[in-house]
């Protein structure tokens, strides 16, 4: 009975740490030249991947729209625009999905991980299609939490 409950209290501190872990919320984007916070974006899971959207914009006008954007986000509003879609757990970063760079209205795909374990630093990286990383993608910089 003790191995039982040790057991089931074991895996409740392990099954909070690992929901620790995740990067669902909302963060703040921060230009890398700059040092200027961007935006807002919330990540949040859906049908068992991470989706992000644009929920606050802090440099942009709020009725700035994606003309560069194709298929159906061209000419949307940019605030309230998912620009990570379909990214899938794969030990301790996310990877198979795609981030969507409203300025320029490329779609790259997309690697998301914590600084260096870091719970505070999100790290956002595309990659072109010709294998070479981005890592100044407008909306894609090293965020931080924001309390909301």
């Amino acid at each position: 009975m003790k191995k039982f409950i040790l057991s089931g209290l074991l895996f409740l501190g392990l099954s909070l740490y690992v929901a620790a872990q995740t990067p669902l919320g909302t963060w703040k984007t921060i230009d890398d030249n700059s040092g200027e916070a961007r935006s807002h974006v919330e990540i949040y899971e859906q049908n068992g991947k991470l989706f992000g959207k644009i929920s606050k914009l802090l440099l942009a006008d709020p009725s700035t729209v994606c003309d560069a954007c194709k298929g159906d986000k061209k000419d949307k509003p940019v605030l309230g625009l998912v620009i990570i879609e379909d990214m899938k757990a794969n030990k301790d970063f996310w990877k198979g999905g795609s981030i969507l760079d409203p300025e320029s209205g490329k779609d790259y795909s997309c690697s998301i991980w914590f600084d260096d374990g870091n719970t505070d630093i999100l790290k956002v990286r595309g990659k072109h299609w010709t294998g070479l990383y981005l890592s100044l993608i407008h909306i894609s910089e090293p965020t931080r939490p924001r309390l909301i």
